[in-house]
This record gives C-alpha cells, structure tokens and sequence, in this order.
C-alpha cells in the first residue's frame, strides 16, 4: 500500500532527527554569533573563498506540535487553481500547500523532503527545491509530474533542517527553457544545476559558493547569480559556457567566517539596470554591478537581521527582517518597504519571517513565517501595502519559498 502524506512526513521526521544527531560533529553553520559590524565596504575579489575557523555545532531544534493538515477535497482533473492562490514550500514537511489568500490552506501535494525555494512558470508548472530532488508540480491540477534528482555528489542522507542537502534556491529562466537550482553540500561549496524544463534532465553542475541561499537570473538570462551564505560572495555564471566568477560580498568583512551573522542571504535583481541588491542587517544595501564587481553600499534602517527579499516591477523593494542579533540594541521583526529613490518604510510584524512575494496588482505583500532558525510558525503574514495593516493566515508546515499563482 502507497504511504499517505502523514506517514511519509512522520517517516521524515524520524530521519531528521537521526541526522541531526550526526549533524552535531558536522562542519556547518548558519547564522550563528561572531563578527563585528565595524567591518569594511563591500568589493571585488577574484579565487577561492576566504578560509574559516571551525564553527559551533549547529544547535538542535527543539520538538514542535504538529500542525493539522488541510481537509479539504482535491480538485476534479479539469478544476483549475484560483488566479492569486499562494503556493508555499512546506520546509517542515515533504509538500507544498496551496493557500487561499483569505481563508487559509486549501490542498497539498507531496514533493520531496524539506522542500526549500520554488518558482513558478507561465505554464503553471512549478519547479521545487527539496532534499531529494527538483519536483516538478502542475499547479493547475495540483498533483506532482516528476522528481529531478540531483547530480551532485556528498550530499548525505535525505533529511531536514537547516543544514541539510540539496536545493536551496531556484530561479527560471526568463524564456523558461531551464530551472537553476542551488544545491548545498554539506562539507563544502555547493554547486548550481541547470535543468531543461522539456527534457527535466540536468544538463550541467557547475561550482559555487558554499550554502547558495538564493539564485536570481539576469534580465537577458545570460547569467545566473548564486548567493553564497557562507562563503560571503556571489557566483556569476554564464548560462552558455558555465564559465564562472567570483564577487565577494561583504560590507561587514569576513571576519568570524562560518560563524558569522554578516553574511548575504537573498538577492534581488534591480529591474531598472540589472543590478543585484543584497539587503544586511537593516543598516547597509550593497548595490552590485555583476559585470564589474564593483559595489556600493545604501543606508537602511530596520535595524534588523534580513533574509527575504524581492523586488516590484516599479522598482519597489521588499525585505523581510528576521528578528534583532542582539536584542538589547536591534529591532524585531520587519517588512522594509524601500521606493526606487532610497526612502523606506518599515512594518512591524509579529515573529521571524523568511521569504516574501506580492500580489499582482502590487497591493497585498505575504511573508512566509517558516524562518530557517528556531522561532519559526506555520503560516504567512498577510500585509496591506496602502495601510501597514497585517493579519495573520494559517499555511503549511514551516513555510519558507512561496509564490503567487496566475493563469497563462
């Protein structure tokens, strides 16, 4: 007999923990403490990234109440997914759920362990980093077409959390002939696969920095840019060649390396010049020219730990703030709302965040509460641009990578 979702989850969860036992003498780490934020402009740099200490164990995650999943009936084979229906990564699981942006999950479709970023074509189909491979969903049908296994090596056993294996960030190209995919290596520096979207077969694994957190494609899909968490930089790639250069990305410096907080996460692509914005800390926007490698560094003012960042197709930028490093000297969570002229606007929310998207009239903003660290819930908050009002919905597991549906 097939396993039902619960099962397959419950089984998941097993492994998880069994992994993150291992995953005590493992060399990892996220944002853990260390580093100053007294450190130099951002800058250039050519060759391998810089060398770290040893860093501290990754902590375990404490047990958490099992949400309750959706019971709603799946749809009939012609039904159709509702234009502006959100479709989250359910980090905390092995699905993805769509979400009514009112009424909260209505279906799920099972994808892969630890599902991560996704993306989602003109054709409806979405493309989903997991643990285990790139799913691929029919967004309109709500049922899974295939599993894209990866091709890089020393990736461990299939688990969860935030230091496991395999995809991170995804991107699609704009002619949407093929899927980039971050995938993390656990004992060093990732790789980024292409996939064919005809063929969903990989078709080249190149080298990156280590842990790409986020992977963005140029205006003309000729390159593609992997944000290394942990190795401070950003790996430009050319899409025909797989030729490959590095920018180090650090405003704050290298200094406590692996151990680091002040470290680039998520990167969005300017849409006035193609430019990369990288969001730290609340206080500094590196603005990167990834033809030149240089960079400058813009004024913010959250005053927060960052992740997830997008921009509007007016230029419009969103930044969601995880919480405060210190939290006798930094802010709690946010959405920075930044206009194309430098001025901002910042919206308290309630609880770390991790990723966001908007609405396709530009109106409504939704930040995923799944966070990659503790203090995590499951569920989206729901912001009114015009207002700042927020509200809270209910949404998956441990939501992190989402995306607003529309029809072709």
């Amino acid at each position: 007999m097939r396993p039902t979702a619960r099962a397959r989850t419950t089984r998941g969860r097993a492994v998880r923990g069994a992994a993150l036992g291992l995953a005590s003498v493992a060399l990892v780490a996220g944002c853990t403490t260390a580093g100053t934020r007294d450190g130099t402009a951002a800058g250039a740099s050519g060759g391998a990234a810089p060398a770290s200490p040893a860093p501290e164990a990754p902590r375990p995650e404490a047990p958490r109440p099992e949400a309750p999943r959706p019971e709603a009936p799946r749809p009939e084979p012609s039904g159709r997914t509702p234009d502006g229906t959100l479709l989250v990564a359910d980090f905390g699981a092995d699905t993805v759920t769509f979400v009514d942006p009112d009424a909260g999950p209505v279906d799920s479709v099972e994808v892969g362990e630890a599902p991560y970023g996704l993306v989602v074509g003109e054709d409806g189909r979405a493309w989903v980093a997991t643990a285990e491979g790139v799913a691929v969903v029919d967004t309109h049908r709500r049922e899974r077409l295939d599993l894209v296994p990866y091709e890089t090596a020393g990736l461990g056993p299939v688990t969860g959390g935030e230091y496991r294996g395999g995809g991170m960030g995804i991107a699609l190209a704009p002619d949407g002939r093929h899927v980039y995919v971050g995938v993390n290596v656990p004992s060093g520096n990732g790789t980024l696969e292409t996939i064919d979207t005809g063929t969903r077969e990989v078709t080249a694994t190149t080298a990156v920095g280590r842990r790409p957190f986020d992977v963005d494609v140029s205006r003309d899909g000729r390159e593609v840019y992997a944000t290394g968490h942990d190795s401070f930089d950003v790996t430009v790639v050319d899409t025909r060649t797989q030729d490959t250069r590095r920018i180090e990305v650090a405003p704050y410096g290298t200094e406590g390396g692996l151990g680091s907080w002040l470290k680039p996460h998520y990167a969005a692509v300017r849409p006035s010049d193609g430019r990369l914005l990288l969001p730290f800390e609340g206080e500094r926007l590196v603005v990167l020219d990834p033809e030149t490698g240089r960079s400058a560094v813009e004024r913010m003012t959250a005053d927060t730990h960052q992740h997830g960042v997008t921009a509007t197709p007016d230029g419009t930028l969103l930044v969601v703030g995880t919480g405060p490093i210190d939290p006798s000297e930094d802010a709690g969570p946010s959405l920075t709302v930044r206009t194309k002229d430098g001025q901002e606007r910042v919206i308290p929310l309630d609880g770390p965040h991790e990723d966001v998207a908007v609405s396709a009239d530009g109106r409504t903003v939704y930040v995923t509460g799944g966070f990659t660290r503790d203090g995590y819930w499951n569920g989206i908050s729901v912001v009114d641009l015009a207002t700042g009002d927020t509200r809270r919905l209910p949404a998956g597991e441990r939501p992190l990578g989402v995306a607003v549906l529309r029809s072709p």
